[in-house]
């Protein structure tokens, strides 16, 4: 059994004396698997950071900075990166503000508190990430149709058959498809990455609830 069921247990059956000393025991318990939590929140993030930065300078040789070039977003590409470096080290520090003030709280209400902004915090930060990556998608889509040789020869024939109209409608919708699907895999991704340490987080506000009322 689950040490904080233990305590759970003991403290609602015991006397009232008793009773305090493991409602205490109890906050501390889930102060310590809180702060271990939004540890790992932190810890993850990190590393998510780390992993997408080594993918980014793997993908970033010659032929594709000449590829961004001509398609003419070179500027666009870099101007987008740089600022999602800003926010995502920003999102960085405020996990790790998140974390080293857990750690000191003192009561249980402003454990609940820090809680549900730590959980506010990553889920503006999934939201933040899937938008990105939207952008991302749109941008190199709009500029593949608009510089990409094949793609160029494949709508001028379409054109010329009268086809114009259908050729921009499917491309449309394959289009919106093509980022519904990757927006699912990344939501996914986040909320298995993510989802099961603030779905233990949320439980350790609502056990935290239980003590306060």
């Amino acid at each position: 059994m689950d040490e904080l069921e233990v305590l759970k247990k003991a403290w609602k059956s015991g006397e009232h004396s008793y009773s305090q000393v493991s409602e205490q025991d109890i906050y501390g318990m889930l102060h310590r698997k809180s702060s271990s939590i939004v540890k790992w929140i932190l810890i993850i993030s990190i590393l998510e950071f780390v992993f997408w930065n080594v993918i980014s300078v793997g993908f970033s040789d010659e032929q594709y900075q000449n590829k961004l070039r001509a398609y003419g977003i070179e500027d666009i590409m870099f101007f987008v990166n740089c600022v999602n470096y800003a926010v995502l080290v920003g999102f960085i520090y405020v996990f790790y503000k998140n974390y080293r003030s857990i750690c000191i709280l003192d009561s249980t209400k402003t454990l609940m508190k820090s809680i549900l902004r730590t959980r506010k915090t990553v889920q503006t930060y999934i939201v933040y990430n899937l938008f990105i990556i939207t952008l991302t998608v749109v941008i190199s889509i709009v500029m593949m149709f608009q510089h990409n040789a094949d793609v160029a020869m494949l709508m001028q024939k379409e054109i010329t058959a009268g086809h114009q109209t259908l050729f921009i409608v499917g491309c449309v919708v394959i289009s919106m498809v093509f980022i519904g699907i990757i927006i699912c895999v990344f939501w996914l991704f986040y909320r298995l990455l993510y989802g099961i340490l603030l779905k233990k987080l949320y439980a350790n506000y609502h056990e935290l609830k239980k003590i306060e009322l």
